[in-house]
């Protein structure tokens, strides 16, 4: 008698992994991916989109859309709205719609550049808080904490009237205010990412913090520290013109908070002219509420925290019950 032996089982091609070669992580081009899908179908996040697209086209050519030069006199202090100045002009005569065209450009360069500082600093100190753990993680978390008790207003004011009156000073205030929401949230998935078993293989094979860091972290956190960043512009849009309506932005740079600051020290209320003040105030709104829409739609797709049915009424839906439909019996 011949004994057979079992035929012997093949491995999955996916599971043998060639020696020296470290384990690939999930492709982060999904990520991406899923940022364009959340703008194209999701109604909230498009109207955001194309609101900040716009006002940053206009802001871009404003020389060229501009009716008027930033810094001419065509008519009287608080001359009306007309046909040929729709929004009026302000206490220098200057037609309110060029001031908002060029005022565009600083909020919008102090938004993004401000927001860039803090994804930087706050991305910077989470991954590092989140990867290694231990008494690096307990050290930065502290000074996380000891930020997110200062009080940012009257630290902004400070900061700014120690520092002076410019578009370098305020973007580095509000950025170095403002990352303690980033370095939090970025930590909390960092740590989830490092037990993940594609992290564990390539450190198993030799893989160093900094490769473990760059390849296999980083990329997966990147699309939800876009969205978190689109947060921060809009806080840091406020910001600028919460300082610059107290007195303390770059008097030579003409922004939305520096025309309401303008305004309101040079007697608009009084003399009526509301079209000095609510333009501005009304452009600022919008900016923010279209950078708060797309934020909020990027961050439910990207935070796993919010992906449960819970915590959002979008996706909470009620199933019917068996027999009790129309077509029930």
């Amino acid at each position: 008698m011949s004994a057979e032996f079992p035929a012997a089982v093949s491995q999955p091609a996916d599971l043998v992994h060639d020696e020296g070669r470290f384990p690939e992580p999930p492709a982060a081009t999904g990520g991406r991916l899923r940022l364009w899908r959340v703008v194209r179908t999701q109604p909230m996040a498009t109207v955001g989109a194309v609101v900040i697209v716009v006002i940053t086209l206009i802001a871009i050519f404003a020389p060229a859309l501009a009716p008027y030069g930033l810094h001419e006199k065509v008519g009287p202090v608080y001359g009306h709205p007309s046909s040929e100045h729709w929004l009026g002009l302000d206490d220098g005569g200057i037609d309110m719609v060029t001031l908002l065209m060029y005022g565009a450009r600083v909020s919008l360069i102090v938004g993004f550049a401000a927001a860039a500082v803090a994804m930087l600093v706050g991305g910077t100190v989470g991954i590092l808080s989140g990867f290694f753990g231990g008494r690096t993680d307990t050290v930065l978390m502290r000074i996380t904490d000891y930020f997110l008790v200062i009080p940012d207003i009257p630290l902004m004011i400070v900061v700014a009237s120690i520092w002076g009156k410019s578009l370098k000073n305020i973007i580095l205030i509000i950025g170095l205010i403002y990352w303690t929401s980033t370095a939090r949230l970025i930590r909390a998935q960092v740590k989830t990412l490092r037990e993940r078993v594609y992290v564990k293989r390539a450190r198993a094979l030799g893989a160093g913090n900094t490769r473990l860091i760059f390849r296999h972290c980083l990329p997966q956190v990147t699309p939800l520290l876009i969205a978190n960043t689109v947060l921060m512009v809009a806080l840091a849009i406020f910001a600028e013109t919460a300082i610059a309506f107290l007195g303390l932005g770059d008097p030579q740079k003409v922004s939305w908070g520096l025309l309401i600051e303008n305004a309101f020290s040079r007697q608009a209320i009084s003399l009526d002219a509301w079209w000095a003040i609510v333009p501005p105030g009304v452009a600022v709104a919008v900016l923010i509420l279209a950078c708060t829409m797309l934020g909020t739609a990027l961050e439910d797709s990207m935070n796993p925290r919010l992906k449960v049915g819970h915590l959002s009424v979008r996706r909470f839906r009620l199933r019917p019950l068996v027999g009790r439909g129309p077509d029930a019996q």
